[in-house]
């Protein structure tokens, strides 16, 4: 690991979510940080199942939420509602969708590289 500096404003990668969001990454360090943003009406297995082929994510997230409000169902039906300020960490095997019609925008620092990347 070497002293280094990025922005958001300016992402590796870019990757959509249908029409209902995007991930952007950074790769920095040893890791990778997503910034992610779902639109109103997003939902997992309307929006991501179709590219991560797999019933429910099975991808690990530690998230910290930026804005906007967010429902996690998990496999066996444990739910956590998550906004802003609260930091979650997600084991896979969930759904979730956005609350309200504000978007909801998060920090991810687990389990990016792969997130919504076509198969």
């Amino acid at each position: 690991m070497q002293l280094e500096k990025k922005n958001f404003g300016s992402p590796d990668e870019v990757r959509p979510m249908a029409d209902k969001g995007r991930v952007e990454l950074i790769k920095i360090g040893d890791g990778v940080v997503g910034k992610v943003t779902f639109e109103a009406g997003w939902h997992w297995s309307e929006h991501v199942k179709p590219i991560a082929g797999t019933d429910s994510c099975q991808v690990p997230h530690l998230v910290y939420v930026l804005s906007g409000r967010q429902k996690v169902v998990m496999d066996d039906g444990t739910e956590l509602e998550i906004g802003p300020g609260d930091l979650a960490a997600i084991p896979p095997g969930h759904d979730g969708s956005v609350i309200g019609n504000e978007p909801c925008v998060a920090l991810d620092f687990a389990g990016m590289e792969h997130y919504a990347e076509p198969q």
